[in-house]
């Protein structure tokens, strides 16, 4: 390369410095409630890790992303989740397939050995936002669950990229869960920052 001359690179054009590790797609979904006076989120305690976390977990081969975080917030909170999108744009008028609701990140977790894959491995995580429909359960959660406030995040053991995004979303959360996803999103956030 010429002095003076700079190059932007990522880790996948130089084989040397990306290292193949498996990947397992998840899916994981920040649930709201609105109650009376505030949102709350419904955090799980997760049985082997015993940290507070969002309900969540692998993609099974039959399903996107979008099934496996709904599946997934009943099996684990035992509370139904409508989905709100993420910021996307919607597809034009007479656009012959469905879309898939979109995740609001998506993210790559390094994670050791699980009950998944006895190796260290990744987690290619399709981070949801969703409003419970109802605060109460309608089946039996597999994991202890609870609502809690923003001002609880500080006094939880938690994973703080989870805490992370949680502090982010509380104070859009009104807005989003009024929202329809897509444009109107990208409206709302524009010039907004959630962090």
């Amino acid at each position: 390369m010429p002095q003076g001359t700079l190059a932007a690179t990522s880790r996948y054009e130089h084989p040397t410095e990306y290292s193949a590790m498996i990947k397992h797609a998840t899916a994981s979904t920040f649930l709201f409630h609105r109650f009376p006076t505030e949102w709350r989120l419904g955090l799980i305690v997760h049985p082997r890790l015993g940290r507070h976390m969002v309900v969540g977990g692998h993609v099974e081969p039959d399903e996107t992303p979008a099934a496996a975080a709904e599946r997934e917030a009943v099996e684990e909170s035992g509370r139904k989740v409508l989905l709100v999108p993420g910021p996307a744009l919607g597809l034009p008028d007479g656009y012959p397939h469905r879309q898939v609701p979109a995740p609001w990140w998506i993210t790559e977790i390094d994670v050791p050995a699980d009950n998944h894959l006895g190796e260290p491995h990744v987690h290619v995580d399709h981070q949801y936002v969703g409003v419970a429909e109802s605060p109460h359960q309608v089946s039996e959660p597999a994991h202890p669950f609870a609502w809690v406030a923003e001002h609880e995040l500080d006094s939880l053991l938690m994973f703080e990229d989870t805490r992370l995004l949680a502090r982010s979303l509380f104070p859009h959360v009104t807005a989003i869960a009024a929202s329809d996803g897509g444009a109107q999103l990208l409206r709302m956030l524009a010039g907004t920052s959630l962090s």
